[in-house]
């Protein structure tokens, strides 16, 4: 199970079964070539959760490099925009969609992927499971069809960890204050649907998630996050 091989003046082009390695393992192709799948960590987690903070505070401990999801490429930059402006409120939801596995396609073409085949830590403020709890729980669409998507779009690259900063929306709705994105602005109903997905999803993956109480201070929340992914790392060797 290899990552492929990444060139620094080519596109980076690997061919990923599945790659949960939470530590680097060096693999083989079958040319004997060695291969060495990285450490991916994803944080999730409802708008105003704290992600964006606590996934920076966890990169900068481990030393690991930091991305996120979306907008990290020039060109997921530019879907962003159109993903977040409230006067593209007309956006159907599969449009959505579409946009948004877009942007996780580019982000693995260019960050993701070639930081795993180096063999680096990485730490991503989301990954696809934001659009199984967005697109999927929040608007309805069709799970098997999203995830089968996403596969394509990442290689079928899946984190080794992912921490959920669980917060309630009225929690959230506070922390965000009036000035409200397209998708921050879908309201209540929407956004319990979002944090309702993202708790199954934690719940059938136990062994890969960790749920942590993002109600607190930044330096409340980043005590329990530590504590949580040491413990998760200790048994996990």
């Amino acid at each position: 199970m290899g990552l492929g091989n990444y060139h620094r003046d080519s596109r980076w082009t690997g061919d990923v079964e599945l790659a949960r390695w939470v530590q680097c393992v060096p693999r083989r192709d079958r040319g004997g070539a060695k291969l060495v799948t990285g450490r991916l960590i994803v944080f999730e987690g409802a708008d105003a959760s704290g992600k964006s903070t606590q996934a920076r505070r966890l990169a900068s401990r481990l030393g690991a490099e930091l991305t996120f999801q979306f907008g990290a490429t020039e060109i997921g930059s530019a879907i962003r925009s159109i993903l977040l402006d409230p006067a593209h409120a007309a956006l159907d939801d599969r449009a959505e969609a579409l946009l948004v596995i877009a942007d996780k396609a580019q982000h693995v073409a260019e960050i993701v992927g070639p930081a795993l085949e180096r063999g680096d830590t990485i730490v991503s403020d989301r990954y696809t499971a934001s659009s199984t709890a967005y697109q999927g729980y929040g608007r309805g669409l069709d799970l098997g069809q999203l995830n089968a998507m996403m596969r394509f779009a990442t290689h079928g690259i899946e984190p080794g960890l992912t921490v959920l900063l669980d917060v309630e929306w009225s929690v959230a709705r506070v922390r965000l204050g009036d000035q409200m994105d397209r998708i921050e602005g879908a309201g209540a109903a929407f956004h319990t649907r979002v944090r309702n997905g993202y708790l199954e999803l934690a719940a059938a993956d136990p062994d890969r998630w960790l749920v942590v109480d993002a109600d607190g201070t930044v330096d409340e929340v980043a005590a329990r996050v530590d504590t949580a992914v040491e413990a998760w790392l200790a048994a996990n060797p």
